[in-house]
């Protein structure tokens, strides 16, 4: 079954994705609960700005954000962001998409082992997220605590780099 949802994901345009579809999205209940920068309903406005806002990340790094989709149902957004030295991971998925959560994930985590760029992988999670598990077997440790717009969230970083054996 996991292997089926993996080849079915596909990242795409996120400026394809109809603004409605975005500000539907963002305003779930459900989604809002773990994103503490979201500090209010979305607009078509709003969501039109975020769109331009990751198209500005892709034309200044190379990568970005995508849309996210299972066949051709868009289940959420999410991709690589340079913070610094390193990559930020994000994810949002659409409610009824939560379960693929694991899926996207590694399909991304696949994209970032091939891509030269990526050598360090970070993740910023609300405190809000009950279960960190997942991100530390796949590697990923604890790095700390980072405040952005007043806001705390987790860090966890994850290095792709070939680790040296002791000696070389």
């Amino acid at each position: 079954m996991i292997d089926q949802v993996s080849s079915s994901l596909r990242f795409d345009d996120l400026g394809a994705v109809p603004p409605e579809q975005l500000v539907t999205h963002m305003n779930d209940p459900r989604v809002a609960a773990h994103l503490p920068l979201l500090t209010h309903p979305w607009t078509i406005q709003d969501a039109q700005a975020f769109q331009a806002a990751k198209r500005q990340r892709w034309i200044k790094d190379g990568l970005g954000h995508w849309a996210i989709y299972s066949g051709e149902r868009y289940v959420g957004w999410g991709g690589f962001e340079k913070d610094g030295e390193t990559w930020d991971f994000g994810l949002v998925l659409t409610p009824e998409a939560f379960g693929l959560g694991r899926s996207v994930f590694l399909k991304a985590l696949e994209f970032a082992r091939h891509d030269e760029r990526i050598e360090v992988i970070s993740f910023l999670l609300a405190p809000s997220r009950r279960s960190l598990s997942a991100l530390t077997r796949y590697g990923a440790v604890y790095a700390g605590e980072d405040d952005h717009a007043g806001q705390r969230f987790l860090r966890y970083e994850l290095s792709l780099a070939p680790r040296k054996s002791p000696g070389q």
